[in-house]
């Protein structure tokens, strides 16, 4: 069994030991980032003249500028060559535009007349209700969608209806 006071020593020493080391710590911290923001003084900057000065000595020859001219003047006239073949080529589109006829337009089809379904006979396949007066149709071998005309009518009436 270990005495109490040996406990309260060992906890004495160890608390102490403890804070400087972590007050040690936060010190050499705090000087290593203080020193950091230290600033270092530029080299004093010559006037904004003497720069200008010195980039203008090399000097370029003026034969070297008269051929760089020649070379724009060129170029700007072949500029103006092709700006005037264009300009050429757009007004001879115009002109065969315009000589040339337009094709007639045809006259629209009259519409489709949209016709009514029958209705079909439940329980009895192959067979349909006219759409006009509710009579009894025998449409068999007739498939879907196909325009048929009511046989219920005379002919002269001409009703149709589309078997379903």
């Amino acid at each position: 069994m270990k005495t109490p006071c040996l406990l309260s020593f060992r906890q004495a020493l160890s608390v102490p030991v403890m804070k400087s080391t972590f007050l040690f710590s936060l010190s050499l911290i705090f000087s290593l980032v203080f020193s950091s923001c230290y600033r270092i003084p530029d080299k004093p900057r010559q006037p904004r003249k003497q720069i200008q000065n010195a980039s203008r000595e090399p000097s370029v020859s003026s034969e070297t500028q008269q051929k760089i001219q020649d070379q724009r003047d060129k170029m700007k006239e072949t500029e103006s060559v092709v700006t005037e073949k264009k300009e050429v080529v757009e007004e001879t589109k115009e002109k065969v535009e315009a000589a040339v006829e337009k094709p007639i337009e045809k006259p629209a089809a009259p519409k489709r007349k949209e016709y009514a379904f029958a209705n079909p006979v439940p329980g009895k396949p192959g067979f349909v209700f006219s759409p006009y007066n509710n009579e009894l149709v025998d449409v068999r071998d007739i498939p879907s969608g196909t325009l048929v005309q009511d046989p219920t009518y005379p002919a002269a009436e001409k009703k149709y209806f589309r078997v379903p």
